[in-house]
């Protein structure tokens, strides 16, 4: 089981990524998209460069911070009883874990970016990303704690967002050149982080639907048809969100293609034309 701010933090870090990897990959692309390359992570403009790797500070400060919350204050620093792991917080052993792999991302892009020691290319990056999925997927999926009902569903649709996050990265290190698999990506990203803030409002928030509660820090529903009612609801929210998400990106396409679309676009678009 887990809280409302225990699925907004991450919902915030994902969402806010996933957004300005979306419209870094549209800018990037109607500027030169002869030129176009997938990238993990996008500079900052302005401020004379002093924000170029605003990004990268988001996810490893983020994701520490993040870390620091499920490993020392939610264990209350109570890590062992009797000599063994405490079993009544694996669920923050592993989130910790899982969050500690984002942190990881963050710190060897930053070094690759700012020392000399390692230089990796975007596709190393890519393939580092991917295993930081993996282990987000693998955390949901063998949960310590049982996810049931309609708790169960929600964290469903989310092993699955996070299984495309998974494919798109690994597709952008197969594929660098790909403006589809990067704009996939950043959909990808985005989708998950609102489906954490959906998960908070819906299961800890005030969008629980009618005749299901919260009790004892897990959801029951009254009856099969409210468990059902629940689960369609669901599936009509990420339905909502996709096509939001998606509607985003089509605007965002025009919007950017009429202030930095360049002659490489424009002479693209008129030989699709012919």
């Amino acid at each position: 089981m887990g809280s409302f701010q225990g699925h907004a933090l991450p919902g915030t870090l994902f969402l806010m990524v996933g957004l300005w990897h979306i419209w870094s990959a549209v800018v990037r692309h109607v500027a030169n998209p002869k030129a176009f390359e997938v990238r993990v992570w996008n500079p900052v403009p302005g401020f004379h460069g002093k924000l170029k790797y605003l990004e990268l500070y988001v996810v490893t400060f983020g994701a520490f911070l993040d870390f620091c919350i499920e490993l020392l204050y939610s264990t209350h620093l109570k890590f062992f009883v009797n000599g063994v792991l405490n079993p009544s917080h694996l669920n923050d052993f592993e989130h910790s874990g899982m969050l500690f792999m984002f942190f990881l991302l963050g710190a060897i892009a930053l070094l690759s970016e700012k020392s000399s020691f390692v230089s990796l290319p975007q596709g190393a990056l890519c393939l580092i990303a991917a295993a930081a999925f993996c282990a987000e997927y693998l955390l949901f999926y063998f949960h310590s704690t049982t996810h049931k009902g309609l708790e169960g569903y929600y964290h469903l649709v989310l092993v699955l967002l996070v299984g495309l996050c998974i494919l798109t990265t690994v597709a952008g290190a197969l594929y660098p050149n790909s403006f589809p698999i990067d704009l996939c990506s950043g959909i990808a990203i985005t989708l998950q982080g609102l489906w954490f803030y959906q998960t908070a409002f819906t299961l800890y928030g005030p969008m629980l639907p009618d005749g299901c509660k919260l009790k004892d820090n897990e959801i029951s529903c009254h009856l099969a048809e409210s468990a059902v009612r629940g689960e369609l609801l669901a599936n009509f929210q990420l339905f909502s969100l996709v096509l939001g998400v998606l509607l985003l990106v089509v605007g965002s396409y025009g919007f950017a293609a009429s202030r930095y679309g360049g002659s490489d676009l424009r002479s693209m678009h008129s030989v699709q034309d012919e």
